[in-house]
């Protein structure tokens, strides 16, 4: 009799395709590792019953009030870069204006008479703004979402972010597609090249009808926005129109921003749930 043991693996009965990890992470199988960054996070949204979200962007470096006056302390102390200590301290208002925006719109999101969970607020799941409005959406004890992907830096998921509301993505267009088929309003605090890309990929979309939901925009941060991307010689050039420059909605104040949002999702998108292009 022979002992099953000493059988060569040639000899033993071949393993399911789907438990072959060599195969999934192999260039052929790449077509199922974009379909399971589809079927997963749909499954998991559809079980929370999340309908649609608010996004927030914004740069992974932005530091918290209480980390930017520490670090700014250290550089005093110990004859640091007290400059740039400073910068990083006036840049953690937005920070803040993200925490409290977040908190404030999921209140009132965890107000309206709905079932389903509407307006949930979702960031990229990493440091900086995205930390911020994950937990300012804590601090309000609502659900929210942290859509995270591999990156070699600058990307670790926040403590903030719901467990069961937590992915991450290989893909950046996978990613990116959730990002917009949730979305019924954006937030775009200052940011880098990620940034810059995710708020314009939007309103590409937006301008050529590709996203067909109204979808309002608010770029916070006027001087910032203004420093960084001339939009207005875009139109001057005439390489946009000029209605292309009332895709944004631009501010410096959560009151404003809060209030902006909320009047137009009341309007265009309270009685038309679910996520959509």
């Amino acid at each position: 009799m022979t002992d099953k043991t000493d059988q060569a693996p040639e000899d033993q009965a071949p393993g399911k395709a789907y438990r072959n990890l060599e195969f999934l992470e192999s260039a052929s199988a790449r077509a199922l590792r974009i379909l399971s960054e589809y079927i997963e996070p749909n499954s998991r949204f559809s079980h929370y019953k999340i309908e649609d979200t608010i996004i927030f962007f914004g740069s992974a470096r932005i530091l918290s009030r209480e980390e930017a006056e520490a670090g700014l302390k250290t550089a005093k102390a110990e004859g640091g870069d007290v400059a740039a200590a400073e910068r990083k301290l006036e840049m953690s208002r937005y920070y803040e204006d993200t925490r409290e925006l977040a908190r404030r719109l999921t209140e009132w999101s965890k107000g309206l008479t709905q079932d389903d969970r509407r307006f949930v607020v979702c960031s990229g799941g990493g440091p900086g703004i995205m930390e911020a409005a994950n937990r300012g959406a804590s601090e309000a004890k609502g659900l929210n979402v942290g859509l995270n992907i591999s990156l070699p830096m600058e990307q670790n998921d926040n403590p903030y972010i719901s467990r069961e509301l937590n992915f991450e993505f290989h893909y950046f267009f996978m990613r990116k597609f959730w990002f917009a088929y949730l979305a019924k309003a954006v937030v775009v605090m200052p940011g880098g090249f990620g940034t810059l890309d995710e708020l314009f990929e939007l309103l590409t979309l937006v301008q050529t009808d590709k996203i067909r939901k109204h979808m309002p925009v608010v770029l916070f941060g006027s001087q910032y926005w203004a420093d960084v991307i001339n939009l207005e010689a875009l139109e001057r050039y005439g390489t946009i129109s000029a209605e292309d420059l009332e895709l944004f909605f631009r501010t410096d104040s959560v009151d404003e921003a809060y209030d902006f949002i909320t009047d137009q999702l009341q309007s265009y998108a309270l009685d038309i749930p679910g996520p959509r292009l």
